[in-house]
């Protein structure tokens, strides 16, 4: 197995991050009371319980870099997550960042701000 990194992330609810994530691709891995792991190919979130986030006030963030941006990002809007500027979720379009690179985002119902990366050359 190669070295790794693997964020860390807020759930207000496991079982509605299960179903969240699911949506678009995301299946658990394993599931206690304490602690989840999700999966999608070789990506991977772990989330701890933490009822009593206020997502409006998370500052939790994480950075997914991934080969086919456009593909995901379909993805998670086929599943239902508006393009807008406010509430939870949402997502931000994937646009040519001043650093040259491709990126959206999306906000998940803790809050939680994914950076979709498209991973370069």
């Amino acid at each position: 197995m190669s070295d790794r990194a693997v964020p860390n992330l807020p759930s207000r609810d496991l079982d509605a991050t299960v179903a969240f994530y699911r949506g678009f691709g995301f299946e658990p891995t394993h599931r206690d009371d304490d602690w989840l792991i999700l999966r999608r190919g070789d990506l991977e979130l772990e989330f701890f319980p933490f009822p009593d986030l206020v997502p409006e006030e998370s500052s939790f963030m994480c950075s997914i870099r991934v080969d086919d941006l456009d593909e995901l990002y379909a993805r998670i809007r086929d599943a239902g997550v508006e393009e807008t500027t406010e509430g939870h979720p949402r997502l931000h379009p994937v646009r040519t960042q001043p650093w040259g690179g491709r990126a959206g985002f999306l906000v998940d119902p803790d809050g939680t701000q994914l950076h979709l990366i498209e991973n370069g050359e």
